[in-house]
């Protein structure tokens, strides 16, 4: 195993170089402080092979003692497109030291944009030299060349320049991270003659603001060398941007519980964005729904059965646009899902357990589809086991999973019969319903071959109204009852989106903004909640 010391490893390139190195099989020995101090460096080099040098000063001096240090080992140094001059002695010393060496000269960071974060949020980047292209290199590719000038051959000698794949001026690139984060971002030039006195005042030495200013007024190259060295062509700007969508985005609104009690304890609070992990996409939300077992979350009676660590955001259904993509999703695609945290205005969630939006309802009322969907889903077919000619009595069929329930049964040739109160007895008997039992006013019905239950209160006699039973809320006394909890499922979402889309299920929702959740909280304590509430972030 060859071991690598990278120096900045906490930096722009030294974090993805550390992943990389490490996922292609390397030792990685992480320095940040150690350059300036010769014996902790002496002790960082023992035993080491190859060694990534950033150096994180803007002057040679003290620099010839590190490059002795280091001595006759393989050595990628990274220098930058500029070639100032202590970058240029850095380079000659390298090559008159190291065994094997090579340079990275890598033009504009994509990740340099970060600086506009505030002034993104705003919805105008006021800099100069709008017309001004360049390529912005994405720092994972940066990192990717040097993983093999470190551990591939061929690379002796070599100066690496380094960009991204096409030039785009500022203001195109400002534009590119308005499509990121999924709002517009407009360009204002200003003077250069302002710049200046603006970065002085914010502490930037004179030596680099010049520097900079200069860099900016030179249209920048655009080559081919990431993809040359690395076989994969170089990430687009806009790549990047969609990666670092949760870096632009300002704080957001979140319904969270910091301790178990009645509505009161949820709050509308600002939180920062999250930052979606491997394999994770990171959406803006449109829309969460209601699920009355987050009352009994809330309340913490799920403790033991439901384990959550506080403060805890609300919201178990998401549907909202993918702005930072993973696996098979990319930007822009219209995505639902079963995950937690969803009642805010963004979320993240592993890229395999989100299935793409139906495209026959809104995006909000899709969002009352994951938990509902899933359970009414695997009520009817994998407990109850409903074919055709199954005489099924789905108690609770106003709620949000009993309408769904209704339509599915319906959909596997049952003849239903639903309970429901006056309020949703037409919405019931629309979706399919065979027979309508007003539950406040008749005794219900018996005969049937299986009773699917969706209420929390259930007589005793219930028992005696079918052969078979299942039920989500408490258990049924009887040897043929199953009880159980709905478990997340794509592949079952996948296809009940699909039949909503061929227009076999509907989807039938009340829309209320987040901020109603605690009120929605306590009117279903006081069973005031019919059908399925979809909490909208934006109304």
């Amino acid at each position: 195993m060859t071991r690598i010391l990278v120096s900045g490893a906490t930096g722009t390139i030294g974090r993805p170089l550390v992943k990389q190195l490490e996922r292609a099989g390397a030792d990685v020995r992480a320095v940040t402080r150690q350059l300036t101090d010769p014996v902790a460096l002496k002790a960082a080099l023992d035993g080491v092979e190859a060694v990534f040098l950033l150096w994180p000063f803007a002057s040679a001096e003290g620099a010839r003692e590190v490059v002795e240090l280091i001595g006759a080992r393989r050595v990628v140094y990274l220098s930058s497109a500029a070639a100032r001059p202590y970058e240029v002695e850095i380079e000659r010393l390298v090559a008159a030291t190291a065994r094997e060496w090579t340079v990275l000269r890598p033009h504009a960071f994509a990740a340099n944009t970060l600086r506009w974060a505030d002034q993104v949020r705003t919805g105008v980047v006021r800099e100069p030299y709008g017309e001004v292209a360049s390529s912005p290199v994405h720092e994972q590719d940066v990192a990717a060349v040097a993983v093999r000038a470190l551990l591939g051959e061929g690379h002796h000698g070599a100066v690496h320049t380094l960009t991204g794949p096409r030039p785009l001026t500022r203001r195109e690139q400002a534009r590119a991270i308005g499509e990121a984060i999924g709002r517009p971002v407009r360009w204002e030039e200003e003077p250069p003659e302002e710049t200046r006195p603006r970065l002085l005042a914010l502490g930037w030495p004179a030596p680099a603001v010049d520097g900079m200013l200069r860099g900016l007024a030179e249209p920048g190259p655009a080559t081919t060398t990431v993809e040359e060295v690395t076989g994969v062509p170089a990430s687009t700007f806009g790549t990047w941007a969609s990666e670092h969508a949760a870096d632009f985005l300002g704080p957001m609104r979140a319904a969270r519980v910091h301790e178990y009690g009645d509505a009161s304890v949820i709050s509308l609070e600002e939180v920062p964005v999250p930052r979606p992990g491997p394999g994770e996409v990171l959406m803006k939300v449109a829309a969460t729904s209601f699920n009355p077992s987050e009352v009994g979350l809330r309340m913490g009676l799920l403790r033991g059965v439901l384990d959550v660590t506080l403060p805890y955001t609300l919201g178990w259904d998401v549907a909202g646009t993918v702005l930072t993509g993973a696996g098979d999703l990319v930007p822009g695609d219209r995505v639902i899902g079963h995950i937690e945290g969803a009642a805010a205005g963004y979320a993240v969630a592993k890229a395999d357990m989100l299935v793409r939006a139906p495209k026959r309802v809104p995006l909000t009322a899709a969002a009352a589809v994951p938990v509902a969907g899933l359970t009414a889903w695997q009520a009817v077919f994998e407990h109850a086991r409903i074919g055709r000619g199954t005489r099924v009595l789905i108690n609770g069929a106003g709620g949000g999973v009993g309408l769904f329930a209704v339509q599915l049964a319906k959909h596997a040739g049952a003849h239903v019969v639903a309970t429901a109160g006056p309020r949703s007895a037409a919405a019931v008997r629309a979706l399919g319903a065979d027979e309508v039992v007003d539950y406040t006013a008749e005794a219900l019905p018996g005969g049937n071959d299986v009773l699917i239950n969706l209420v929390a209160d259930l007589s005793a006699s219930v028992a005696e109204l079918a052969e078979e039973f299942v039920s989500i809320t408490r258990p049924i006394a009887h040897p043929r009852a199953v009880q159980f909890v709905t478990r997340n499922d794509p592949a079952q979402l996948r296809e009940l989106v699909a039949l909503i889309d061929e227009g076999v299920v509907a989807v039938e929702v009340a829309v209320r903004p987040l901020e109603s959740l605690a009120d929605l909280h306590r009117e279903a304590e006081r069973g005031l909640v019919r059908g399925k509430v979809v909490l909208a972030m934006e109304t």
